[in-house]
């Protein structure tokens, strides 16, 4: 279990949460014909293709974490822009939306992309929206990624893009797993091509366009010692 604390935005209010539950959604997509000519690429690379899509991976709820670093084994680790969901009561009112970065194991994911998503943490934002007073533009939020001191732009674009986050809620509802300490990060965006994705830094930013309200996290990536052994 994990404390997690946000800032909402539109109001003087603070909310700390215990996540309890953590899940990763992956190959979400909402152009799944798109998704699976992904699948096919990461085949090439030795990434095992999953036996069904859209897909959620049920992580360690101690990786949600808001913090300034991420400590990794090895050089083959890197983050992907998503946004998140945070169950924080039991109304509608209570779902947050905020940014998020899931740091993979790049290496360990051709072995298993389950086991790579356990194998470094889920970041998320310190601020969040309350996902109710968003309507309908929640599609349009802007979502973007840098990489590098340089802040090179890796990733961009919409959260219309991906499965709502009510397309997600719906899958925890029957699954009788929407409640309050549940975590849910979107999947993520295509990276833009010829960008070296093993940087180390990774800044994310979830934004309102409409009202220049944004969301963001950044987090330098730091090697371990070498192991003895």
């Amino acid at each position: 279990m994990t404390a997690l604390e946000f800032e909402i935005i539109g109001e003087d209010t603070l909310v700390s949460i215990d996540v309890q539950h953590l899940y990763n959604a992956g190959y979400a997509g909402r152009d799944q014909a798109a998704v699976r000519h992904h699948i096919e690429e990461l085949a090439e690379l030795g990434v095992p293709a999953p036996t069904t899509t859209p897909s959620l991976y049920p992580v360690s709820s101690y990786l949600a974490r808001q913090s300034d670093s991420v400590e990794a084994q090895h050089e083959r680790t890197s983050g992907e822009a998503e946004w998140g969901i945070v169950i924080a009561g039991p109304n509608a009112d209570d779902v947050l939306l905020t940014v998020a970065c899931d740091h993979t194991d790049r290496a360990l994911e051709v072995h298993g992309v389950a086991w790579s998503k356990n194998a470094g943490p889920d970041m998320l934002g310190r601020r969040a929206w309350r996902l109710s007073s968003l309507g309908g533009r929640v599609d349009d939020l802007r979502l973007r990624a840098w990489v590098g001191q340089e802040r090179t732009l890796i990733q961009d674009g919409r959260v219309g893009d991906l499965l709502s986050p009510q397309y997600w809620l719906d899958v925890l509802a029957e699954r009788g797993e929407r409640h309050e300490g549940v975590a849910l990060i979107s999947g993520t965006i295509p990276m833009i091509p010829g960008v070296d994705q093993f940087a180390d830094r990774w800044e994310v930013e979830l934004l309102d366009e409409q009202t220049g309200e944004s969301a963001t996290l950044s987090y330098g990536v730091e090697r371990m010692p070498v192991p003895i052994g």
